[in-house]
């Protein structure tokens, strides 16, 4: 018999944070974030929960955990997209469709006695953060569920793509063409200032609200939001490759790449120890991929070379030490964009899917 109860207390939320490390314990390939900043994430210190209900289950079977799920009501989705739609989010399971089912009733039930209409996932927590499952590629989440989902009514909503590029020596030739066309029209690059960092996010805001509110599932980012990302992103932030466009100094155009944590979060196993410190920080070293996390411009500066140009110049910054940038994640429709990044020569590496269903 399978139970579902709610996770409300601090034990209850940290069986909720580690139920993965016993699923993926022989994945060689999982990469746990620390559970110091998952506990924070999970609490009021973030500022989603000001504009959202959320509620963390876990389903046992026999007094063990066997799978967990979070239902989220998105205020800023609904008033944003018009659209009584909630969500299921950080879903994982053992592969038991009976386990799938009741983790996803339970928040179809919750969700509909707050009145919404469609149920999608997965969200951890928005489209601004992580959300799909891994459909292609390098696998970190179990093949099997998709299958669970598709077992459980739920059908295609938009899959997410993922691009892989060697970083070149020399940029192709129709890529520096595009740039100096940038150039041409008066569109400066620079690298964000550290001692400014707070107001260098001010500057992304402003991209990113112009950039992507077309975008499907884009949701606004707000001031409380820009704080909380920028005390995540502040320390591991690559000046020479977190990049601002400005036209006559106004931003235009925002690209960020950051070095690929995986790897190191892979050696910490979510602990922050004097062991695992020192374990990252000798590890660090070794990082040569990077990962495209931050790319925008705005609507009247499209088709204008200003994206060339910040790839020309965070390329140039890349190559000294990195070898690889994964481009993700970008939706499947968005042609704009997979058209630039495949002008860099780079093939498709990984495909995630958002499901729903009608409740």
């Amino acid at each position: 018999m399978i139970e579902v109860t709610e996770a409300k207390t601090d034990r209850e939320i940290k069986e909720f944070i580690k139920f993965p490390f016993e699923l993926y314990k022989n994945d060689p390939f999982y990469s746990p974030e620390l559970i110091k900043d998952q506990k924070e994430h999970f609490s009021p210190a973030n500022p989603f929960f000001k504009n959202a209900a959320v509620r963390f289950f876990l389903a046992r079977k026999g007094g063990k955990t066997v799978g967990r799920v979070t239902s989220i009501i998105n205020q800023q989705h609904i008033r944003f997209h018009n659209e009584k739609a909630g969500f299921f989010g950080f879903f994982e399971s053992h592969n038991d469709p009976d386990i799938a089912n009741i983790l996803l009733d339970t928040v179809s039930k919750d969700l509909m006695e707050a009145g919404m209409t469609v149920m999608r996932g997965p969200m951890d927590f928005s489209t601004n953060e992580q959300c799909g499952f891994l459909m292609e590629g390098f696998q970190y989440n179990p093949p099997y569920y998709s299958s669970l989902m598709q077992q459980c009514g739920m059908t295609k909503a938009k899959d997410l793509l993922a691009f892989i590029v060697d970083i070149p020596e020399k940029l192709p030739e129709k890529v520096l063409r595009v740039a100096r066309l940038a150039e041409r029209r008066g569109i400066k690059i620079r690298q964000i200032e550290k001692k400014r960092f707070s107001e260098e996010l001010h500057a992304f805001k402003e991209v990113y609200n112009d950039a992507w509110n077309t975008n499907w599932g884009f949701i606004p980012l707000t001031d409380d939001d820009l704080e909380y990302l920028g005390k995540r992103l502040k320390p591991i932030a690559p000046p020479e490759m977190t990049l601002i466009a400005e036209k006559d100094g106004e931003p235009v155009g925002f690209l960020g790449l950051l070095p690929d944590f995986n790897f190191l979060l892979r050696k910490m196993k979510g602990r922050l120890t004097a062991i695992s410190i020192l374990k990252a920080l000798y590890y660090q070293r070794t990082i040569t991929d990077l990962r495209l996390l931050l790319l925008g411009v705005k609507s009247e500066y499209r088709h204008r070379g200003v994206d060339a140009l910040m790839f020309k110049e965070a390329f140039k910054a890349a190559r000294k030490r990195h070898k690889r940038v994964e481009m993700s994640w970008i939706l499947e429709d968005n042609e704009p964009v997979i058209r630039i990044i495949e002008m860099f020569g780079s093939n498709l590496y990984k495909k995630y899917r958002i499901y729903e269903k009608t409740i």
